[in-house]
């Protein structure tokens, strides 16, 4: 990281070398975070584990991804720790290695345990270095940070087909590679943070709530943001794990051609995470929770009977709206809480795992019981729960004051 990244975030401009390094590591990260639930097959014929079993491998996991984040935020948001980094992509690494050697159930444990530790520390410390690179620019800086996490999550089931189901197990090694250029890239983006760490700054406290809002309304603001954000993960949910099988059972497609409506959806989510940072930025992060959440209910509600171009396209618009809220909601409790940028980062990054992780399982038991289109006729009514934005204070919003700048 060179002295014009540092010369850059001084002038207030947005650092752009800095955000698409952050974001490359967002894929490598979230790459590797989706390996583990895409070799459960292999896993669970390997071991011959039970169902039991692999539900309680991937609850350790997601436990200490999503659970540790919250905590590794707030100590970072007092003691900044610039390679802490590098440091959690070597965790990730050892926990791939360690489920590509396990010899029994109790060290692909272990593996998982060090696979969650890396996203948990790798996700508070990272948004917190897109914010100080933004320039201003937070929706921006938040949208192509999360669009890297993003392309990794769609990447990591296709890795595994292409790249560990031909060689068994072991072949979660080769992805150390991609672990270790992680590291090379992070201990560079830690380098610049930690120069921007010792770069002298305003005297002026950092408070840990916004000036205009009390402690009641920042409790009461964060409460409705948690909601939101459990309509959103939920109903995402529904498509990540059940909508290839919902367009096969429906429309008796074959697995490839609901594999490739899949990836349309995970492209419209793409651009759409993009889309929300800009207009975030421009108008206001309320307008866009407001229009994303709750304006995205009337195609939610009709997706489950229509026809099958209808479906896709709908698919399509659910995908590119619903997921332009959540850099605009991570950015708004960053402004809520400015002295809690690494705790409130971690604490939203953890809800995806934790919230995600058991609405797919209980949605997997409903299915069993009521069927997969049953899961979409219910899930269509989560976007609802939007209409508790209108709790939340209106901020002041700021102008950016620089253009945006590559560099």
């Amino acid at each position: 990281m060179s002295q014009a990244l540092t010369v850059q975030a001084k002038a207030g401009r947005t650092a752009f070398s800095v955000l698409w390094a952050a974001s490359f590591c967002h894929l490598l990260n979230d790459m590797l975070q989706a390996l583990l639930p895409a070799v459960y097959p292999i896993l669970q014929s390997g071991f011959d584990l039970s169902f039991a079993q692999v539900g309680l491998l991937t609850f350790v996991y997601q436990l200490t991804a999503s659970l540790f984040q919250p905590f590794i935020g707030h100590y970072t948001d007092r003691r900044p720790m610039p390679y802490s980094l590098p440091f959690g992509m070597g965790a990730s690494m050892a926990g791939l290695l360690t489920l590509a050697t396990a010899p029994n159930f109790g060290m692909l444990l272990v593996g998982g345990i060090l696979l969650g530790l890396g996203s948990s520390i790798f996700h508070p410390e990272s948004s917190r270095i897109a914010r100080l690179a933004s320039g201003g620019a937070h929706g921006l800086a938040q949208s192509l940070f999360q669009v890297g996490g993003n392309f990794g999550s769609a990447l990591g089931p296709l890795a595994a087909a292409f790249i560990v189901l031909p060689r068994g197990q072991i072949g979660l090694a080769w992805f150390a590679l991609a672990a270790l250029a992680g590291i090379i890239v992070l201990t560079g983006l830690g380098h610049w943070y930690g120069q921007q760490s010792r770069t002298p700054r305003p005297a002026a406290p950092v408070s840990a709530r916004h000036f205009t809002l009390s402690r009641r309304q920042v409790s009461i603001a964060m409460a409705v943001l948690i909601a939101l954000l459990f309509s959103k993960f939920v109903y995402l949910a529904s498509f990540t794990s059940y909508y290839t099988f919902y367009l096969m059972e429906t429309f008796a497609l074959t697995t490839k051609a609901a594999q490739i409506c899949q990836f349309l959806f995970f492209a419209s989510v793409a651009a759409g995470t993009v889309a929300g940072g800009l207009i975030g930025d421009r108008f206001g992060r309320k307008i866009v929770i407001w229009v994303s959440i709750l304006g995205v209910l009337p195609f939610t509600l009709a997706l489950p009977f229509v026809g099958f171009v209808g479906t896709v396209v709908l698919s399509v618009i659910i995908g590119l709206v619903l997921s332009s809220a959540f850099p605009a909601i991570v950015v708004y409790g960053q402004e809520m809480m400015p002295g809690r940028v690494g705790m409130v980062s971690g604490l939203f990054f953890g809800l995806i795992f934790g919230v995600g992780g058991i609405g797919a399982a209980l949605l997997g038991v409903l299915a069993d019981h009521a069927g997969i289109g049953f899961v979409f006729q219910i899930c269509s009514y989560l976007p609802a729960i939007g209409i508790l934005t209108i709790f939340l204070p209106n901020l002041e919003h700021r102008a950016i004051p620089k253009p945006y700048v590559s560099s």
